[in-house]
């Protein structure tokens, strides 16, 4: 159950400021303006200071004092105005929400499309965005997926470098602006997923550590000390986690959340963190009346986390799959550096395909030992894949994207691969029009000593990838400017066409039975290893749709087995209208078992059959259910 922390406003022009300090003897209130009021906090035994006063508006600016001495602002802070070393500001919650008894979307129906605030546009805000989600829809997308929004240092951070997890970065808008970006959102059926870090807190304005034993060294992560989620006094730290996921669900009527790098959560308890969240997290989404869903991420390859709790699982809704992304790059690629050593062999994709993670218990180089589970019996639904995301692009040395590393041949494949799975498609930013603007690393600290330890820290992670040269620096502003997406180019050329093509697979994804169920149980994966091509035969009830993906560089002849009848081609990426030199494959064809098609190199087509055997001869035996669809 929630429990309030921080500041709240009253009735009767009073307020109320409650913060866990037991690392503090005495807390006092600092109220700013022309005269200084200090007022005590009254302490507890569990820890907590609290206090009721009179006269605090919502514009009020505060700060905590410990033991007399430090001035820090409110560790449960709303909303930062002057940056994470400056005071905290009172807020008010209440907000004219028009979004008509929104109560979010089904998990299937989930089309990603993950953004970073600051560059998505010009301006770097949440209300910069609203103008672009009419667009968004009409692509297609379902549902926006904020990278983390918490108060960073300075102006420029991907966001994970936040120090106060409650508290809406100011240089995007405030709480008021992400509620009106929200709001806008619900207002045309579009979902909002946002992105939280329980793993590790940033460097610089991270003073929890001075208010209680929120750290713990019994463990590292590679940012620094794990948070105490299972040590002496671990309850009130959970607890400050966990009303921050229900404060985004409550306040922020958020519908999903991402929770980054799980696998860096260390918590050896009988009942950890991560299940009394989810557990948490699904009992309000019950009260709210609400669908309201968990992803994690987790470089574990563990399936207990999407499984149920009544099955030994952690009960999380869904997944990011690297290993996806990581057999489709392979494939697409020849690069084999870094985590990438383990991957491009075409046998993998297939099984990614046919299961969801590539590793479910086999040997990695890359590792050096066996690593992940089977996600065999996993829902398709609970997967989501990609080609391109923050971190895949990011995290390269010079930020860039697919666009810039294969042909538009190959990203047309590359969107057919990931949009036409059986799983939750997730699009990165730019990538539906072909961006060319790199995504590199950027921050903007304040402290000399802490950049330069970035810069190392960047060179290091780049070693084992043997890129060349030196890498961008972060702390340029010149960085972030890069990153801004440059959405003029969608108007024309190439970058209108490839978008043109987005927003044809997911008419197609959606309009087409087959394509909308997301199920491994309804779909039949055919990898055919040599040739380098993989089919998918996915079937609905009587409706049953194939795509085949050509990832080889020459044209391939093939004799494809299909279910009986007349099939028409929905889509073929060599076609003349999306840039390809042209088809060689039939508007129509009727087969009885098998089929001999030729297909254009680095391509994919998708054919749906329009009349069975069965319907043309109610006598005759439609097809083998188990072979034939």
């Amino acid at each position: 159950m929630q429990t309030w922390i921080g500041a709240q406003l009253l009735e009767n022009n009073r307020s109320q400021f409650r913060v866990w300090a037991p690392a503090a003897s005495a807390v006092d209130l600092i109220i700013a303006g022309p005269t200084e009021r200090v007022v005590p906090l009254v302490a507890s035994a569990d820890g907590y200071f609290s206090v009721e006063i009179e006269n605090i508006s919502s514009a009020t600016l505060y700060r905590y004092r410990l033991d007399g001495e430090k001035d820090r602002p409110d560790p449960a802070s709303k909303f930062q105005p002057q940056g994470v070393h400056g005071p905290s500001q009172v807020t008010d919650p209440t907000f004219a929400w028009t979004e008509q008894n929104w109560l979010g979307l089904p998990l299937k129906n989930y089309v990603i499309y993950e953004l970073h605030v600051g560059t998505f546009s010009a301006d770097g805000t949440f209300d910069a965005i609203v103008p672009h989600l009419a667009e968004l829809k009409d692509l297609g997308i379902t549902a926006i997926e904020l990278m983390p929004v918490a108060q960073f240092p300075g102006s420029r951070n991907w966001g994970y470098d936040g120090v106060l997890p409650f508290a809406v970065q100011n240089s995007y808008g405030g709480p008021q602006g992400l509620k009106r970006l929200v709001n806008a959102c619900h207002q045309i059926g579009m979902a909002v997923i946002l992105d939280v870090v329980y793993n590790h807190f940033g460097p610089e304005g991270n003073y929890l550590a001075e208010f209680g034993p929120y750290f713990t060294d019994r463990y590292k992560t590679p940012w620094g000390s794990a948070l105490n989620f299972d040590g002496p006094d671990s309850d009130p730290v959970r607890r400050y986690f966990i009303d921050n996921a229900l404060y985004w669900i409550s306040e922020f009527h958020i519908d999903a959340l991402r929770l980054d790098a799980v696998h860096a959560i260390l918590d050896h308890s009988p009942y950890t963190f991560l299940e009394q969240l989810t557990d948490e997290v699904h009992q309000t989404a019950k009260t709210l009346n609400r669908q309201i869903f968990l992803f994690p991420e987790s470089a574990a390859n563990d399936s207990r986390l999407i499984r149920a709790r009544e099955f030994g699982g952690y009960g999380f809704d869904g997944q990011w799959n690297d290993d996806f992304h990581h057999a489709l790059r392979g494939v697409l690629t020849d690069e084999r550096g870094g985590y990438y050593v383990d991957y491009g062999e075409f046998h993998q994709l297939v099984k990614a395909y046919r299961e969801g993670f590539v590793y479910s218990g086999e040997y990695s180089k890359h590792r050096r030992r066996r690593h992940g589970t089977s996600t065999q019996d996993v829902a398709a639904e609970r997967l989501v894949v990609f080609s391109q995301n923050h971190d895949q692009v990011g995290n390269r040395m010079l930020g860039e994207r697919l666009s810039q590393l294969v042909s538009f041949e190959a990203l047309k494949l590359a969107a057919g691969a990931v949009i036409l799975s059986p799983y939750i498609p997730l699009l990165f930013m730019g990538e539906e029009y072909g961006e060319e603007a790199p995504f590199q690393y950027f921050i903007s600290h304040s402290d000399a000593q802490l950049v330069e330890a970035v810069r190392n820290g960047r060179r290091q992670e780049f070693a084992a990838f043997s890129w060349q040269g030196e890498p961008p620096d972060p702390q340029d502003e010149a960085t972030f400017l890069r990153a801004k997406l440059n959405q003029r180019l969608k108007r024309e050329g190439k970058f209108r066409t490839l978008w043109e093509f987005y927003r044809e697979l997911l008419r197609l994804r959606n309009d087409l039975l087959p394509l909308k169920e997301l199920s491994k149980e309804q779909c039949d994966v055919l990898g055919f290893d040599n040739d380098r091509v993989l089919l998918l035969r996915r079937w609905s009830g009587s409706e049953v749709v194939m795509t085949i993906f050509n990832f080889n560089q020459e044209m391939v002849p093939l004799a494809l087995p299909v279910a009986p009848g007349r099939w028409r081609k929905a889509l073929d990426s060599n076609e003349t209208r999306w840039r390809g030199v042209g088809s060689a494959l039939p508007v129509e064809f009727e087969a009885a078992d098998c089929v001999e098609l030729l297909f254009a190199p680095m391509s994919v087509a998708l054919f749906a059959r329009v009349e069975s055997i069965a319907t043309k001869n109610p006598g005759a035996n439609d097809h083998d259910e188990s072979l034939a669809r």
